[in-house]
Protein backbone atom coordinates (compact mmCIF):
# COMPACT_ATOMS: atom_id res chain seq x y z
CA UNK A 1 0.00 0.00 0.00
CA UNK A 2 1.13 3.40 -0.97
CA UNK A 3 1.97 6.14 1.95
CA UNK A 4 -1.62 7.17 3.78
CA UNK A 5 -0.09 10.58 4.11
CA UNK A 6 0.74 10.38 -0.02
CA UNK A 7 -2.87 8.78 -0.36
CA UNK A 8 -4.74 11.46 1.46
CA UNK A 9 -2.57 14.25 -0.43
CA UNK A 10 -1.71 16.07 3.19
CA UNK A 11 1.59 17.00 4.07
CA UNK A 12 3.33 14.94 7.49
CA UNK A 13 3.20 18.11 9.22
CA UNK A 14 -0.66 18.01 8.66
CA UNK A 15 -3.16 18.58 11.80
CA UNK A 16 -5.84 16.63 12.53
CA UNK A 17 -7.99 18.44 11.16
CA UNK A 18 -6.35 19.04 8.19
CA UNK A 19 -6.49 14.87 8.03
CA UNK A 20 -9.88 14.77 8.52
CA UNK A 21 -10.92 17.68 5.72
CA UNK A 22 -8.73 15.93 3.11
CA UNK A 23 -10.24 12.52 4.08
CA UNK A 24 -14.28 14.56 3.81
CA UNK A 25 -12.99 15.64 0.56
CA UNK A 26 -11.52 12.73 -0.96
CA UNK A 27 -14.46 10.52 0.38
CA UNK A 28 -17.64 12.73 -1.26
CA UNK A 29 -15.16 12.65 -4.58
CA UNK A 30 -14.08 8.84 -4.84
CA UNK A 31 -17.60 7.29 -3.33
CA UNK A 32 -18.65 4.45 -5.29
CA UNK A 33 -22.07 5.80 -5.84
CA UNK A 34 -20.77 8.87 -7.25
CA UNK A 35 -18.25 6.95 -9.82
CA UNK A 36 -21.07 4.41 -10.96
CA UNK A 37 -19.26 3.83 -14.13
CA UNK A 38 -15.50 3.84 -12.83
CA UNK A 39 -14.65 -0.25 -12.01
CA UNK A 40 -11.52 1.34 -9.84
CA UNK A 41 -13.87 3.71 -7.70
CA UNK A 42 -13.93 1.12 -5.38
CA UNK A 43 -10.45 0.38 -4.88
CA UNK A 44 -9.52 3.75 -4.50
CA UNK A 45 -12.11 4.29 -2.20
CA UNK A 46 -10.67 1.01 -0.08
CA UNK A 47 -7.45 3.04 -0.02
CA UNK A 48 -8.29 5.98 1.41
CA UNK A 49 -10.03 4.40 4.00
CA UNK A 50 -7.06 2.52 4.71
CA UNK A 51 -4.73 5.76 4.86
CA UNK A 52 -7.20 7.22 7.28
CA UNK A 53 -6.93 4.22 9.69
CA UNK A 54 -3.22 5.16 9.97
CA UNK A 55 -3.40 8.99 10.16
CA UNK A 56 -7.23 9.70 11.39
CA UNK A 57 -5.93 8.22 14.91
CA UNK A 58 -2.89 9.75 17.34
CA UNK A 59 -1.41 6.67 18.37
CA UNK A 60 -1.49 4.61 15.14
CA UNK A 61 -0.31 7.97 13.15
CA UNK A 62 2.70 8.20 15.59
CA UNK A 63 3.84 4.69 15.66
CA UNK A 64 3.58 4.99 11.50
CA UNK A 65 5.57 8.10 11.87
CA UNK A 66 8.45 6.28 14.11
CA UNK A 67 8.58 3.50 11.88
CA UNK A 68 6.83 0.67 14.18
CA UNK A 69 4.27 0.32 11.67
CA UNK A 70 3.76 -0.03 7.98
CA UNK A 71 1.62 1.37 5.57
CA UNK A 72 -1.43 -1.42 6.29
CA UNK A 73 -0.65 -0.54 10.43
CA UNK A 74 1.33 -4.27 10.65
CA UNK A 75 4.28 -4.16 13.29
CA UNK A 76 7.96 -3.84 11.69
CA UNK A 77 10.28 -5.61 13.82
CA UNK A 78 13.68 -3.82 13.93
CA UNK A 79 15.09 -5.45 17.22
CA UNK A 80 13.81 -6.68 20.55
CA UNK A 81 15.91 -3.86 22.25
CA UNK A 82 12.43 -1.88 23.32
CA UNK A 83 11.30 -5.11 25.46
CA UNK A 84 13.85 -5.03 27.72
CA UNK A 85 13.59 -4.47 31.41
CA UNK A 86 11.92 -0.67 32.37
CA UNK A 87 9.64 -0.86 29.92
CA UNK A 88 10.51 1.71 27.84
CA UNK A 89 10.33 2.15 24.03
CA UNK A 90 13.43 0.83 22.12
CA UNK A 91 14.14 0.54 18.71
CA UNK A 92 11.09 -0.77 16.89
CA UNK A 93 9.89 -1.38 20.42
CA UNK A 94 5.89 -1.02 21.32
CA UNK A 95 4.62 0.83 24.87
CA UNK A 96 3.47 -1.29 27.56
CA UNK A 97 0.31 -0.26 27.01
CA UNK A 98 -0.26 -1.43 23.25
CA UNK A 99 2.41 -4.55 24.38
CA UNK A 100 -0.94 -6.24 26.17
CA UNK A 101 -3.72 -4.88 24.59
CA UNK A 102 -6.49 -7.43 23.12
CA UNK A 103 -9.40 -7.55 21.20
CA UNK A 104 -12.72 -9.46 22.11
CA UNK A 105 -15.84 -9.81 19.70
CA UNK A 106 -19.26 -10.41 21.74
CA UNK A 107 -22.89 -8.99 21.70
CA UNK A 108 -21.71 -5.68 21.53
CA UNK A 109 -19.38 -6.02 18.68
CA UNK A 110 -15.72 -5.50 19.07
CA UNK A 111 -13.90 -4.36 21.88
CA UNK A 112 -10.42 -3.86 22.81
CA UNK A 113 -8.64 -3.00 26.39
CA UNK A 114 -5.19 -2.72 27.38
CA UNK A 115 -3.42 -3.67 30.61
CA UNK A 116 -4.36 -0.46 32.34
CA UNK A 117 -7.78 -1.42 31.43
CA UNK A 118 -7.71 1.82 28.80
CA UNK A 119 -9.14 1.86 25.19
CA UNK A 120 -6.65 3.33 22.83
CA UNK A 121 -7.35 6.20 20.34
CA UNK A 122 -10.68 7.30 22.66
CA UNK A 123 -10.57 10.64 20.21
CA UNK A 124 -10.16 9.07 17.15
CA UNK A 125 -13.49 10.24 14.79
CA UNK A 126 -13.58 6.96 12.73
CA UNK A 127 -13.34 7.21 9.07
CA UNK A 128 -17.76 5.89 9.32
CA UNK A 129 -18.25 9.08 11.09
CA UNK A 130 -16.60 11.37 8.61
CA UNK A 131 -18.93 9.60 5.94
CA UNK A 132 -21.82 10.24 8.03
CA UNK A 133 -20.89 13.64 8.31
CA UNK A 134 -20.11 13.71 4.10
CA UNK A 135 -23.32 11.79 2.90
CA UNK A 136 -25.90 13.10 5.32
CA UNK A 137 -25.61 10.68 8.08
CA UNK A 138 -26.46 7.76 5.72
CA UNK A 139 -22.82 5.85 5.92
CA UNK A 140 -21.52 3.72 8.66
CA UNK A 141 -22.95 2.26 11.83
CA UNK A 142 -19.86 2.65 13.96
CA UNK A 143 -20.07 2.52 17.86
CA UNK A 144 -17.37 4.31 20.03
CA UNK A 145 -17.52 4.46 23.73
CA UNK A 146 -14.73 4.82 26.28
CA UNK A 147 -13.33 3.28 29.97
CA UNK A 148 -12.25 -0.23 30.59
CA UNK A 149 -13.85 -1.67 27.16
CA UNK A 150 -13.90 0.96 24.45
CA UNK A 151 -16.87 -0.48 21.66
CA UNK A 152 -16.27 -0.81 18.23
CA UNK A 153 -18.09 -1.63 15.08
CA UNK A 154 -16.26 -4.42 12.73
CA UNK A 155 -15.38 -1.13 10.22
CA UNK A 156 -12.81 0.23 13.06
CA UNK A 157 -10.68 -2.47 12.33
CA UNK A 158 -10.28 -2.15 8.38
CA UNK A 159 -13.71 -3.50 7.20
CA UNK A 160 -14.81 -2.09 3.66
CA UNK A 161 -17.19 0.26 3.54
CA UNK A 162 -20.91 -1.42 2.72
CA UNK A 163 -22.19 -0.89 -0.69
CA UNK A 164 -25.25 0.73 -1.55
CA UNK A 165 -28.26 -0.62 -4.21
CA UNK A 166 -31.40 -0.27 -5.66
CA UNK A 167 -33.90 -2.64 -7.11
CA UNK A 168 -37.18 -2.08 -8.18
CA UNK A 169 -40.00 -5.18 -8.33
CA UNK A 170 -43.71 -5.60 -9.18
CA UNK A 171 -46.29 -6.09 -6.52
CA UNK A 172 -46.93 -9.71 -7.60
CA UNK A 173 -43.19 -10.42 -7.25
CA UNK A 174 -42.92 -8.51 -3.88
CA UNK A 175 -46.24 -10.87 -2.72
CA UNK A 176 -44.71 -14.43 -4.03
CA UNK A 177 -40.98 -13.13 -3.37
CA UNK A 178 -38.42 -13.72 -6.37
CA UNK A 179 -34.75 -13.92 -7.40
CA UNK A 180 -32.98 -11.25 -9.79
CA UNK A 181 -29.70 -10.45 -10.61
CA UNK A 182 -28.15 -6.79 -9.65
CA UNK A 183 -25.51 -5.03 -11.13
CA UNK A 184 -23.72 -3.08 -8.21
CA UNK A 185 -21.57 0.41 -8.38
CA UNK A 186 -18.42 -2.20 -8.17
CA UNK A 187 -18.99 -3.28 -11.17
CA UNK A 188 -19.98 -6.54 -9.88
CA UNK A 189 -23.14 -8.34 -10.53
CA UNK A 190 -24.80 -10.67 -7.67
CA UNK A 191 -27.82 -12.73 -7.17
CA UNK A 192 -30.22 -11.16 -5.17
CA UNK A 193 -33.32 -13.46 -3.38
CA UNK A 194 -35.92 -10.95 -2.38
CA UNK A 195 -38.46 -12.99 0.13
CA UNK A 196 -41.85 -12.75 -0.06
CA UNK A 197 -43.83 -9.27 1.87
CA UNK A 198 -41.13 -7.43 0.97
CA UNK A 199 -42.58 -3.68 0.93
CA UNK A 200 -41.64 -0.29 -0.46
CA UNK A 201 -38.51 1.14 0.96
CA UNK A 202 -37.00 -2.31 3.21
CA UNK A 203 -33.52 -3.57 2.29
CA UNK A 204 -32.40 -7.01 1.41
CA UNK A 205 -28.32 -7.13 3.30
CA UNK A 206 -25.84 -9.17 1.57
CA UNK A 207 -23.01 -9.84 3.92
CA UNK A 208 -19.34 -9.70 2.74
CA UNK A 209 -19.82 -8.53 -0.85
CA UNK A 210 -19.32 -4.63 -0.23
CA UNK A 211 -16.04 -2.98 -0.91
CA UNK A 212 -12.56 -5.04 0.39
CA UNK A 213 -10.93 -3.54 3.24
CA UNK A 214 -7.48 -4.67 5.20
CA UNK A 215 -9.92 -6.58 8.07
CA UNK A 216 -13.06 -7.77 5.60
CA UNK A 217 -15.63 -6.80 2.91
CA UNK A 218 -18.17 -4.90 3.97
CA UNK A 219 -21.59 -5.07 3.45
CA UNK A 220 -23.65 -4.87 0.25
CA UNK A 221 -27.26 -3.11 0.94
CA UNK A 222 -29.79 -3.15 -1.66
CA UNK A 223 -32.98 -0.85 -1.13
CA UNK A 224 -36.56 -2.58 -2.64
CA UNK A 225 -38.59 -0.30 -4.48
CA UNK A 226 -42.32 -1.97 -5.30
CA UNK A 227 -43.46 -0.67 -8.19
CA UNK A 228 -47.29 0.56 -8.85
CA UNK A 229 -49.49 -1.92 -10.46
CA UNK A 230 -52.05 -1.16 -13.13
CA UNK A 231 -54.73 -3.14 -11.56
CA UNK A 232 -53.98 -3.49 -7.69
CA UNK A 233 -53.37 -1.41 -4.53
CA UNK A 234 -52.03 -1.89 -1.52
CA UNK A 235 -53.51 -0.90 1.44
CA UNK A 236 -51.38 -2.80 4.30
CA UNK A 237 -51.87 -6.08 3.44
CA UNK A 238 -55.01 -6.28 1.49
CA UNK A 239 -54.86 -5.73 -2.16
CA UNK A 240 -57.69 -3.52 -3.58
CA UNK A 241 -59.00 -3.18 -7.51
CA UNK A 242 -62.09 -2.27 -9.25
CA UNK A 243 -64.10 -4.81 -11.10
CA UNK A 244 -65.70 -3.74 -14.00
CA UNK A 245 -68.69 -5.24 -14.88
CA UNK A 246 -71.43 -5.12 -17.99
CA UNK A 247 -74.61 -3.51 -17.52
CA UNK A 248 -76.20 -7.08 -18.34
CA UNK A 249 -74.17 -8.37 -15.93
CA UNK A 250 -75.20 -5.81 -13.04
CA UNK A 251 -78.76 -6.61 -13.61
CA UNK A 252 -79.09 -10.19 -14.25
CA UNK A 253 -75.71 -11.26 -12.01
CA UNK A 254 -73.39 -13.42 -13.24
CA UNK A 255 -70.38 -15.34 -12.69
CA UNK A 256 -66.98 -13.15 -13.02
CA UNK A 257 -63.04 -13.73 -13.79
CA UNK A 258 -61.41 -11.56 -11.01
CA UNK A 259 -57.45 -11.27 -10.81
CA UNK A 260 -55.50 -11.88 -8.08
CA UNK A 261 -51.60 -11.34 -6.34
CA UNK A 262 -51.46 -15.85 -7.11
CA UNK A 263 -54.36 -16.82 -10.17
CA UNK A 264 -57.44 -15.87 -10.90
CA UNK A 265 -60.38 -16.75 -9.53
CA UNK A 266 -64.31 -16.91 -10.09
CA UNK A 267 -66.65 -15.03 -8.29
CA UNK A 268 -70.74 -14.49 -8.77
CA UNK A 269 -72.05 -10.97 -8.71
CA UNK A 270 -75.56 -11.41 -7.27
CA UNK A 271 -78.54 -9.62 -9.47
CA UNK A 272 -78.82 -6.04 -8.88
CA UNK A 273 -75.68 -5.62 -7.82
CA UNK A 274 -74.76 -1.55 -7.71
CA UNK A 275 -71.18 0.32 -8.46
CA UNK A 276 -69.54 0.68 -5.31
CA UNK A 277 -70.31 -2.80 -3.81
CA UNK A 278 -67.04 -4.65 -2.67
CA UNK A 279 -66.79 -7.95 -2.24
CA UNK A 280 -63.76 -9.62 -0.19
CA UNK A 281 -61.84 -12.46 -1.37
CA UNK A 282 -60.29 -14.13 2.23
CA UNK A 283 -56.18 -14.48 2.30
CA UNK A 284 -56.03 -13.46 -1.34
CA UNK A 285 -53.75 -10.22 -0.21
CA UNK A 286 -50.49 -9.28 0.76
CA UNK A 287 -48.41 -11.31 2.75
CA UNK A 288 -47.65 -9.86 6.15
CA UNK A 289 -46.46 -11.01 9.83
CA UNK A 290 -49.62 -11.07 11.30
CA UNK A 291 -50.75 -13.10 7.84
CA UNK A 292 -52.19 -12.54 4.55
CA UNK A 293 -54.38 -10.18 3.95
CA UNK A 294 -57.53 -9.89 1.88
CA UNK A 295 -58.29 -9.16 -1.97
CA UNK A 296 -61.22 -6.39 -1.88
CA UNK A 297 -62.92 -6.28 -5.53
CA UNK A 298 -65.15 -3.05 -5.70
CA UNK A 299 -67.97 -3.34 -8.98
CA UNK A 300 -67.91 -0.62 -11.05
CA UNK A 301 -70.47 -0.76 -14.06
CA UNK A 302 -68.96 -0.08 -16.96
CA UNK A 303 -70.97 0.69 -20.44
CA UNK A 304 -70.00 -0.71 -23.88
CA UNK A 305 -67.21 1.32 -25.82
CA UNK A 306 -69.32 2.47 -28.28
CA UNK A 307 -72.97 4.11 -28.50
CA UNK A 308 -75.60 1.17 -28.86
CA UNK A 309 -78.55 2.51 -30.56
CA UNK A 310 -80.70 -0.50 -28.87
CA UNK A 311 -79.09 0.29 -25.48
CA UNK A 312 -80.05 3.72 -25.99
CA UNK A 313 -83.62 3.44 -27.40
CA UNK A 314 -84.28 0.80 -24.35
CA UNK A 315 -82.82 3.55 -21.98
CA UNK A 316 -85.29 5.88 -23.07
CA UNK A 317 -88.05 4.04 -22.89
CA UNK A 318 -87.13 2.91 -19.40
CA UNK A 319 -86.55 6.72 -18.10
CA UNK A 320 -90.15 7.69 -19.54
CA UNK A 321 -92.27 4.92 -18.15
CA UNK A 322 -90.00 3.55 -15.06
CA UNK A 323 -87.98 6.75 -13.76
CA UNK A 324 -86.13 6.40 -10.43
CA UNK A 325 -83.85 8.86 -8.28
CA UNK A 326 -80.74 7.50 -6.90
CA UNK A 327 -79.70 10.78 -5.22
CA UNK A 328 -82.60 11.28 -3.43
CA UNK A 329 -81.12 11.00 0.02
CA UNK A 330 -78.59 13.35 -0.74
Amino acid sequence: MRDPYEVLGVDRKASEAEIKSAFRRLAKKLHPDANKNDPKAASRFAEINAAYEILGEEDKRKAFDRGEIDAEGKPRFQGFEGFGAGGGRGQGGFAPESEYETFSFGPEGFTRSNRRGGGGGAGYAGFEDILREAFGGAAGRGRYGGGSGESFDAHDFGVGADVRAALTVTLPEAARGVTQRVHLPTGKDVEVKIPAGITNGQQVRLRGQGMAGPGGAGDVLITVSVAEHPTFTLDRADVRLDLPITLDEATLGAKVRVPTLDRPVEITIPPWTSSGRTFRLKGKGFPAKEGRGDLLATVRIALPERSDPDLEALMEKWRSTKPYDPRKRM
